[in-house]
């Protein structure tokens, strides 16, 4: 197969790329490579998207092309330039407009209404997913055949957000961990490398459709405990002391990124949605996902080898304070 993969160097685009590469597939990496590395076994065709498509690229023939855009002008183009490649186009959850209800599908939860110009992310909040809308019909229009893959929140090693990497490095530390919400709050994540993995399959299978990018949810006990096994702990090393949203929000503590937060954290019942969509046609549809322990543990390991690498979230003495004051009220 000759795989076009529009990125290729920063996370998801890169995990797409290598995985081709290594399934012996010739691919084609095209951006401006000035956000990372080409993965070694791709071709490097340097593309700036604000620009018209290279005519050596364009004179190229593939017959598959990953894309994770969310400018619809670039979108529009590329498509245009390949209309007969199959597109797997990366699109996001942030696509709906209902916070609140759990274990929606693509069929059932209503998404915004596409905005089909380059708008600043600044501009409001439901910009990006309007954007990404935009994106979603400007392949569904103009490409022969398409998938649309709607990720959630994509974690793993080599992720510059910092949201998740946040808990292998905090649990592999020990002691009291502040735990936020319930024990029984859903939360949902992907390993990037399992999501690029699909997307290679999705490319090679010529799969149709629109699905959801994220593996099964699980409990929020059970997430941090899985991590906990990931990083080499158990029961004695770390222990939690859950904290409820009102607490948490009465001390500044901010939900989801940000300097005082507690990643991978969102306001219930308002944010329900948002770690627990329905997974299961994605799974039916080839998606494999693997064990969170795993993924805390290669996440911890390339922390490791990057300590300069960003890692989002409150620090030990904020953690303390505000663990303080809970055991005090």
């Amino acid at each position: 197969m000759r795989l076009l993969v529009l990125g290729g160097t920063v996370f998801l685009s890169r995990a797409v790329a290598q995985e081709a590469v290594r399934r012996g597939h010739d691919v084609t990496v095209a951006c401006r490579a000035e956000s990372g590395t080409v993965p070694e076994g791709a071709t490097l065709e340097p593309w700036d998207r604000t620009e018209p498509v290279p005519q050596s690229l364009a004179a190229t023939s593939f017959d598959a092309v990953v894309d994770v855009a969310r400018h619809p002008s670039w979108v529009r183009s590329a498509v245009a330039a390949f209309p007969d490649a199959h597109w797997v186009f990366v699109s996001t959850i942030s696509v709906y407009t209902d916070d609140s209800t759990p274990h929606g599908t693509v069929d059932t939860l209503p998404t915004y209404e596409p905005i089909h110009t380059d708008e600043d992310l600044a501009s409001g909040p439901h910009v990006y997913g309007a954007m990404k809308v935009g994106c979603e019909q400007a392949v569904a229009d103009g490409a022969g055949s398409w998938v649309v893959v709607r990720p959630g929140l994509i974690v793993g090693p080599g992720d510059r957000s910092g949201r998740f990497s946040y808990w292998p490095r905090r649990i592999a530390q020990g002691g009291e961990v502040l735990a936020p919400g319930s024990p029984d709050e859903q939360v949902q994540v992907i390993d990037v490398r399992d999501l690029g993995s699909w997307l290679v399959d999705c490319a090679e299978r010529r799969t149709t459709g629109v699905f959801h990018g994220t593996g099964r949810a699980t409990s929020r006990a059970a997430f941090l405990e899985q991590i906990a096994d990931g990083v080499g702990l158990n029961g004695a090393d770390a222990q939690w002391t859950w904290v409820d949203q009102d607490f948490l929000a009465s001390h500044d503590v901010e939900p989801w990124d940000g300097p005082r937060s507690l990643p991978v954290w969102l306001p219930q019942p308002e944010y329900a949605w948002l770690m627990s969509v329905d997974v299961e046609a994605s799974y039916d549809a080839g998606l494999v996902t693997r064990p969170l322990a795993e993924t805390a543990r290669d996440t911890l390991e390339w922390l490791r080898q990057h300590p300069d690498a960003p890692v989002s979230g409150i620090d030990r003495e904020t953690e303390a304070e505000v663990l303080a004051a809970w055991h005090d009220r």
